[in-house]
């Protein structure tokens, strides 16, 4: 693996070094960087001139300039890039860490959330093959998947952004709302828990009859503007996740596994009071320290007291425990909630990835950040959300015609272990090179999203250059993308013989 490893980083470099080279010569001779000046009345015309021909170093040859830019990228190494300037004389090392920063934010959360909602859709709609639940969740992936990206911008910006902000100011629910979200959420639920008919009538019943009395509920506590969640809400929930992930990993009856996330879930309710005072306003840098421990605890009492099956007993343990710890903070969120909506009576704003100059607490700034990211990451992730879910349904329905889950169900394993434990995993193995990839091009940004939100970031980097005749930046934007696209293709052949021991290189 060691010696594929080196050769592939050779090769790559190898082929980075030629593209590097050949988009260099194609952005030198995309037009005239000084048309703007050529064609100025301003009376210091000339020496603007002289100005950005320093800048840019076009009083030097091309290639010249082309070795400049490389010895640069070369001082990488010792983490001292130098990247030159812009036309206007600013740094682009520091132009490309302000615009890989804001993409970053963007893409990790809009990939990562396509992708656990995508594989679970796929494994869900292929478990279900040609029923109601898969030709419905066909037509929204492949509706999603082509919507145009500027439109479907504006469609959240008018409904999940505007529309949003003039309810939140007095929330509120009619009759009529009510029983329509209490009908839908009904039938959706009857679709996908399926059953016969009496168990989808009952289904219908149970979820309908919920949404009408909770919603109204939820308006008589103003829950929308005074959220809560407390002690209580955060203790039950975990429970919930506790049981689930027990059944889930080795059935409910185990107590080798049921007392381990038990016990997580214990230590869990012990932290919430002991770092109550911590959480009110903590730092990212406290918020990775509790995480850390909040992953080593599940780990000491799955080895602890796990027996024979520690390996399951961590893993139900860490499901719970990290559920555990994100209800916690989504607790202390909800109560900075109500001081956000004070300094921000509009929560959601259309352009830009934070509110200029906003002051507030840890969660309230975390809440501005928030609010501004989540109509940009929802729409990168319903149109990769289809993607996923598709091949992943693919990948599940051919795996299932494979000799060895016949023979795993032959043996008198549950559906459950044959589904997650040999078909799922073996499943995964194409989708990890669709996630690669996919996450390496997002992060030389989503131009159209980007633009169309007032996202400082990669895309906006890359298009000021070409509309500029700027070599500077749409070379920065290379060596990012470029780099990653590299890096994560290699990842995913290493990820191949993770979840793959026979794949040997």
């Amino acid at each position: 693996m060691l010696r594929f490893i080196l050769r592939r980083l050779g090769a790559s470099a190898a082929i980075l070094l030629g593209a590097s080279l050949l988009l260099y010569v194609l952005m030198v001779n995309a037009g005239d960087p000084l048309k703007d000046l050529r064609e100025s009345n301003a009376s210091n015309r000339d020496e603007l001139i002289r100005q950005r021909i320093g800048f840019m170093g076009l009083d030097q040859p091309w290639y010249q300039r082309y070795w400049t830019w490389l010895a640069g990228v070369a001082k990488c190494v010792t983490l001292n890039c130098d990247l030159g300037t812009n036309r206007s004389g600013v740094e682009v090392s520091s132009l490309l860490a302000n615009a890989a920063g804001s993409t970053l934010r963007l893409v990790v959360l809009a990939t990562v959330l396509a992708a656990v909602l995508g594989i679970a859709v796929g494994v869900l709609t292929a478990v279900r093959q040609y029923s109601g639940l898969d030709y419905s969740v066909t037509f929204l992936t492949f509706l999603f998947f082509s919507l145009p990206v500027f439109w479907a911008a504006v469609l959240l910006k008018e409904y999940l952004a505007i529309g949003y902000n003039d309810w939140i100011a007095n929330p509120a629910f009619t009759p009529a709302q009510t029983a329509v979200s209490a009908l839908l959420f009904g039938f959706v639920m009857q679709v996908v828990l399926a059953g016969s008919r009496t168990r989808r009538l009952a289904t219908f019943a149970a979820s309908a009859a919920f949404v009408a009395l909770v919603l109204p509920y939820l308006q008589w506590l103003n829950f929308f503007r005074y959220p809560q969640l407390g002690f209580g809400g955060v203790v039950v929930l975990s429970l919930a996740v506790a049981l689930s992930a027990t059944a889930t990993s080795a059935g409910l009856r185990n107590k080798l596994v049921l007392y381990p996330v038990l016990a997580t879930v214990l230590a869990g309710a012990i932290a919430y009071w002991a770092t109550f005072g911590l959480m009110e306003n903590p730092t990212w840098g406290t918020l990775a320290l509790l995480l850390a421990a909040a992953v080593a605890v599940p780990v000491v009492l799955g080895r602890v007291l796990g027996g024979h099956l520690r390996g399951r007993a961590t893993g139900a343990g860490l499901a719970t425990a990290l559920a555990m710890a994100g209800l916690t903070t989504l607790d202390h969120i909800f109560r900075a909630w109500p001081g956000f909506l004070s300094l921000k009576p509009r929560p959601i704003s259309t352009i830009g990835s934070q509110t200029p100059n906003f002051g507030g607490t840890f969660w309230e700034s975390f809440l501005d950040r928030g609010a501004q990211l989540l109509l940009p990451t929802l729409l990168l992730a319903l149109i990769s959300l289809a993607s996923y879910s598709r091949y992943t349904r693919a990948s599940m329905l051919e795996v299932g015609r494979q000799d060895y889950i016949r023979t795993a169900r032959a043996k008198g394993l549950g559906e459950r272990t044959v589904i997650l434990k040999h078909a799922l995993r073996n499943a995964l193995i194409p989708i990890a090179t669709i996630m690669a990839f996919d996450f390496a091009g997002l992060i030389g940004g989503a131009v159209v999203t980007e633009a169309v939100f007032g996202w400082k970031g990669m895309g906006e980097l890359f298009r000021t250059g070409l509309d500029q005749v700027d070599p500077a930046p749409v070379m920065a934007f290379f060596l990012v993308t470029g780099t990653a696209a590299v890096l994560f293709n290699m990842l995913a052949d290493i990820l191949y013989a993770i979840l793959d021991p026979r794949i040997r290189v």
